[in-house]
């Protein structure tokens, strides 16, 4: 009799665990995080130049979360205010003097752009953007043909948060 019993109490509890089930409820499994059920609303980002401090802020939502130093239109080249979008991002563009019509080729170190472009404004033919330089000394100031000049290692951080569409608001 007492073999039985347990017999029967072992069958009794495979009876009461589905085949289906029971792997999957006997296996030691990690639980499932609920990111991995249904993924979080991401807040969008938007930058926002403000041309009297000489600064670029990234915004998630209403939150400022970074803060750069940039460089802008000098008198006669200012930055042009108002609401843009990033219309085009290039790694290691190349860079034609409007002047002179000399390209120097992207990834040169005396290309102004630096390795990263962001450009927000057009006129079909002329660009201003967002872009490194090779004069540090210059961010800061007011010496641009328009364009913002950043610190290559803050144009390359800006880079790869935004995407072509991100709002982008210049100031006064």
């Amino acid at each position: 009799m007492r073999m039985f019993l347990p017999r029967m109490l072992s069958l009794s509890l495979a009876m009461l665990l589905p085949t289906a089930i029971a792997p999957a409820v006997l296996a030691a499994s990690p639980p499932v995080a609920p990111a991995a059920i249904a993924p979080a609303a991401v807040i969008p980002l938007r930058l926002e130049i403000s041309l009297s401090r000489r600064q670029l802020t990234v915004y998630q939502g209403t939150t400022p979360i970074k803060r750069y130093p940039v460089a802008i239109g000098r008198a006669g080249w200012e930055t042009p205010t108002g609401q843009f979008k990033v219309k085009q991002m290039i790694r290691d563009p190349a860079w034609k003097n409007p002047f002179t019509g000399v390209v120097i080729p992207g990834g040169d170190p005396e290309n102004p752009l630096g390795r990263h472009w962001i450009g927000f404004w057009t006129d079909g033919k002329n660009w201003i953007g967002m872009h490194g330089t090779p004069t540090p000394k210059s961010v800061g100031r007011a010496v641009s043909h328009g364009c913002v000049r950043m610190f290559n290692q803050d144009i390359a951080d800006v880079f790869q948060r935004v995407i072509p569409g991100t709002p982008i608001a210049v100031v006064r």
